[in-house]
């Protein structure tokens, strides 16, 4: 009955959003400006807004200000972006961006509005070497610990491989000197960055205890990190850190990728005696894109991703993540997940992550409509627990003009519940779902 009861309510909410949407299928215009004859020199402005609808499954024992929930039904603003992109002489680079993550119900009023980026980057060479410095993603380990929101296959980026996402930087973005460039097929860039204070991580500061290892809250040592890209088809832009999660036909592109994080005594743990032991925080990670027009007549497109990762921050480390989490608070049900919508998604261990879409149509309800449905999946083994962690999600895009400009996203993400057994054994017990809607503009 509670599946049906979710899915009649995700009908129901899809229906109002192409009602109100069927209208606004024109191509959206650039807002750039040419600062010499040829255009070579520029400022571009852009935007983008996710608008979220969702209705939640909630873990066992979540509250809400101490009342007991066991499904929310939302709205909220996943991302809000502005952005400054600007060649301002042939060899000086800018780029800022501005805007907001997770704006719900929760959010208190007035608040959290942000600088994501903000860098200047000078040209040493004009393909194989940039330097740059300031808040920026430009960073390691992976393809997607850097995306391009607004052009993602499923309806949120892996946000696994935004490893320290909160707890030392800042929604993935870190300060730091960076050297980017393409060199024949590869891409590289490399980054050294001063980790930003633990004590002002999401959730505040975590407590030295023998439980768990946590974040280091003494004075960071520098962040070392790089990824190279091996591009065997056609070269993508590195104009920006954030890659592109899907190209709908206008690209022929195969990218193998190697990346790393490294930082000495990141982790700290106290031991049975009561002494600090202190641990290393490495993560390594290999993945390959490939993303090929299938058929120009019929407008079909194909997207692939495939990831692996070995991540190690100390001994048993496990990471709940809830985004825009909708419940904030625990009962004596709750679980080793915690509330709303949060499972493990980060922890010492091995991850493999795929994606796979099928872009087709050229003129599907609107001119210029195009879908695209897709399925991703997350399996992680991580040493903090004693069985495999699978998240599973799929659902479809659909391009009102055959751009990102305009998109109505539908997706389904089946989660893990965590909890100890009889054993003490910490073991999934239960699943729980939520079905997400959203709608998407970007200039």
């Amino acid at each position: 009955m509670r599946k049906q009861q979710l899915f009649l309510k995700a009908v129901t909410c899809l229906g109002m959003v192409l009602l109100s949407t069927s209208v606004m299928s024109q191509g959206i215009p650039q807002v750039k400006y040419k600062l010499n004859e040829d255009g070579s020199n520029y400022v571009r402005f852009t935007g983008l807004n996710q608008v979220w609808l969702r209705h939640t499954e909630l873990n066992q024992g979540s509250t809400l200000f101490g009342d007991p929930v066991e499904n929310i039904t939302d709205i909220g603003i996943r991302r809000l972006r502005f952005q400054v992109i600007a060649q301002l002489t042939d060899r000086v680079f800018f780029y800022a961006q501005f805007g907001h993550n997770n704006f719900s119900f929760l959010q208190p009023r007035y608040t959290g509005s942000f600088f994501h980026d903000a860098i200047t980057e000078l040209k040493l060479h004009e393909q194989h070497l940039s330097l740059g410095a300031g808040l920026t993603g430009w960073s390691g380990l992976s393809r997607y610990a850097s995306p391009s929101i607004g052009s993602m296959l499923t309806l949120d980026a892996p946000l696994y491989q935004q490893a320290t996402n909160g707890q030392n930087d800042q929604f993935l973005r870190k300060l730091s000197l960076y050297a980017k460039g393409q060199v024949g097929i590869l891409d590289y860039r490399l980054a050294v960055t001063k980790p930003m204070a633990v004590q002002n991580a999401t959730g505040g500061a975590p407590l030295l205890n023998p439980e768990m290892i946590t974040f280091n809250t003494q004075p960071a040592n520098f962040q070392y990190q790089g990824y190279f890209k091996f591009q065997l088809l056609d070269q993508e832009s590195n104009l920006t850190p954030y890659s592109t999660g899907t190209y709908l036909g206008q690209k022929k592109v195969l990218a193998i990728g190697l990346g790393f994080i490294q930082q000495s005594d990141a982790m700290w743990k106290t031991d049975a005696l009561g002494d600090t032991n202190r641990a290393d925080m490495r993560l390594m990670g290999a993945d390959v894109f490939f993303d090929v027009p299938l058929n120009a007549e019929s407008g079909m497109a194909y997207t692939f991703y495939g990831a692996y990762t070995f991540y190690d921050f100390g001994p048993g480390y496990v990471r709940n993540v809830g985004v825009m989490n909708m419940a904030n608070g625990t009962n004596g049900k709750g679980t080793f997940n915690g509330s709303g919508n949060a499972f493990p998604m980060i922890g010492t261990g091995n991850s493999l992550y795929l994606q796979t879409g099928v872009a087709f149509g050229k003129n599907v309800i609107t001119e210029g409509g195009k879908l695209q449905p897709y399925a991703a999946v997350q399996y992680s083994v991580f040493r903090g627990l004693d069985a495999a962690m699978l998240m599973a999600e799929g659902g479809m895009n659909w391009y009102l003009d055959g751009t990102t400009g305009s998109k109505v996203s539908v997706n389904y993400q089946s989660r893990p519940i965590f909890d100890a057994n009889g054993e003490g054994q910490f073991v999934e017990i239960a699943r729980r779902g939520m079905i997400q809607l959203q709608y998407q503009i970007s200039f």
